[in-house]
């Protein structure tokens, strides 16, 4: 062991660190954005879950209930409606997470200690079920409103409020996390075998080749991504099947819409890693920015952590991440029985997603070696 020869050989390795600028910054960047980001977006008390009511009482006493659920901060108020059947719909298409129905008898009910009001929740994310759990809690009469009809010196009889768990009243955790993987799995190979296509080719000397060739830059990277859409769906067709089988995991939705909403996910992938690979000039580069995009996109999508426990800057940043869109899609197809129409929006972010990031990359690749 020569000690000289060794010190070269580290003075070599710093001097090429500082060369390369896009290892240098990341280096630097991802310790501190991470912390920072994840440590001030992952949150697992729930708060301002999207709830709809229904209040078909319209008393003082269904109003203070109301207001008291909405005091604990677990629900926000999105929607307002006149049936329980029109807060399934939503549920089902995945516009409010909790749903309050107070029935017309709820004064009748409210004094012969009756069950006085249901919570609707969507079990699809068991952690939203634990905390509607606590709005089972909050009394059923506000201490301000006196019971009327109670004779004097006695104690106002207390109702139940009932939690109704949809789409997975057992809490099982694989229900959840079965779909969210098709989208984790399809995120993390998807955009790795893309981002270091462009470089392969280039450190293995076939890009002169390509140069030679009257292919146009459109016709390049759509050929690179083509092969991988098969592959893709192969991979959730795989992920599919032994979810089923071995977790019991329904697929309650039309089938052909889980895959579309697969394919939706691998274009958006695949655009993304096309776009990493005309950026980096080397496959360690390619590898080191699909981490950078890899975790955020897993940690702030909803697939670990509550999405809806995040402060509105992650929820924002979060909207960007395709992930993100595709656990809305697949849960609401799989768990919720849900159709891609009734989720227009997050299937326009997935295409517009993709069609930003393709146009991007074909604008930013030049068939060139410099």
């Amino acid at each position: 062991m020569s000690w000289r020869r060794l010190w070269a050989i580290v003075i070599k390795e710093l001097r090429q660190l500082r060369r390369d600028r896009i290892t240098l910054a990341m280096i630097l960047t991802i310790p501190v954005f991470q912390l920072v980001l994840f440590g001030y977006a992952i949150n697992l008390n729930l708060r301002g879950l999207d709830a709809g009511i229904a209040d078909q009482a319209h008393t003082s006493a269904s109003r203070a209930l109301v207001m008291n659920m909405l005091a604990t901060d677990v629900i926000k108020p999105t929607a307002r409606v006149a049936t329980p059947q029109q807060l399934m719909t939503l549920l089902r298409e995945g516009r409010i997470n909790v749903g309050i129905v107070i029935p017309r008898d709820f004064e009748r009910r409210r004094a012969d200690g009756r069950p006085v009001a249901q919570i609707l929740v969507d079990g699809s994310d068991t952690a939203v079920q634990s905390a509607a759990m606590q709005l089972a809690q909050v009394p059923i009469t506000d201490s301000r409103l006196p019971d009327l009809r109670a004779p004097p010196n006695s104690t106002p009889p207390q109702g139940r409020i009932r939690v109704v768990a949809f789409y997975n009243p057992e809490r099982r955790s694989a229900v959840n996390i079965v779909p969210g993987l098709i989208g984790v799995i399809l995120t993390m190979t998807m955009v790795l075998f893309t981002a270091i296509a462009i470089v392969r080719e280039r450190e293995r000397g076939n890009m002169e080749l390509l140069i030679a060739t009257p292919l146009t830059r459109a016709e390049l990277m759509v050929g690179k991504v083509l092969p991988y859409v098969i592959i893709g769906l192969l991979q959730t067709c795989v992920i599919l099947a032994l979810g089923v089988w071995i977790f019991a995991v329904p697929v309650r939705g039309w089938l052909p819409d889980v895959f579309m909403a697969a394919m939706l996910l691998i274009l958006a992938n695949l655009s993304l890693g096309l776009l990493i690979s005309t950026r980096a000039k080397s496959q360690f580069q390619a590898t080191q920015m699909m981490i950078f995009v890899f975790l955020p996109s897993i940690l702030l999508s909803g697939f670990m952590f509550p999405f809806a426990g995040m402060p509105k800057a992650a929820q924002c940043l979060a909207e960007v991440l395709p992930l993100t869109h595709f656990l809305r899609l697949i849960r609401g197809v799989m768990l919720r029985g849900a159709g891609l129409w009734e989720l227009w929006p997050d299937v326009l972010a997935l295409l517009g997603f993709t069609a930003i990031m393709m146009t991007v990359a074909i604008a930013q690749f030049r068939k060139r070696l410099d």
